[in-house]
């Protein structure tokens, strides 16, 4: 995990990209994951390791890391192509209770040869996570309620690889992103 600083984590955008210097270690794709993509990212979480992922970006995470919302990549080999599964996992992202918390996912055709490098772009408003994998291929906006908020404690942003595979983020940049202005008539 490297640690992302010098940028309001909680109202930050965040372009990265990851480059995989090989496809060779990627797990075997399962076109039966396709009928429920959510389960699968259930699965195969963002600390599960796997041959190629998942690698990613970890959000609005507490210190000691019980609050955390990780949106990350898993590459898989299928026949003729590579398959990107992109999640956005919300099961640790609060310690409140009663919260509804899925993991959402898409997967996305990729050809390293041609892309070279899988893109994330995350735009995290308090508590608004929106991602873009694979240069909007797959687009997934959650809304998460981390108690490291309410109680101001901050939070902390990470770029990680769990994956067994090294992968190396080639471009990282990170905006802090102001208030919006509001312009209220009162009356």
């Amino acid at each position: 995990m490297f640690e992302i600083k010098g940028t309001d984590t909680l109202q930050a955008d965040v372009e990265i990209e990851f480059e995989p210097g090989t496809m060779d270690e990627a797990d075997a794709f399962d076109p039966s994951w396709l009928l429920n993509t959510e389960k699968h990212c259930r699965e195969a979480d963002a600390s599960a390791p796997g041959g190629l992922g998942p690698f990613g970006l970890v959000v609005l995470a507490s210190d000691d890391m019980e609050e955390h919302t990780a949106v990350h990549f898993r590459v898989y080999k299928s026949k003729h192509k590579h398959m990107i599964l992109m999640c956005s996992d919300l099961r640790r992202s609060s310690l409140r209770s009663g919260l509804y918390t899925p993991a959402y996912g898409g997967f996305f055709e990729f050809d390293l040869e041609k892309e070279k490098k899988i893109s994330l772009r995350t735009l995290i408003d308090r508590s608004a996570v929106e991602s873009f994998g694979g240069g909007g291929r797959v687009c997934i906006m959650a809304r998460v309620y981390p108690v490291a908020l309410v109680d101001d404690r901050g939070a902390h942003m990470y770029a990680f690889n769990n994956g067994t595979t090294a992968v190396m983020v080639s471009q990282l940049k990170a905006w802090s992103m102001k208030r919006a202005q509001v312009n209220v008539k009162k009356g």
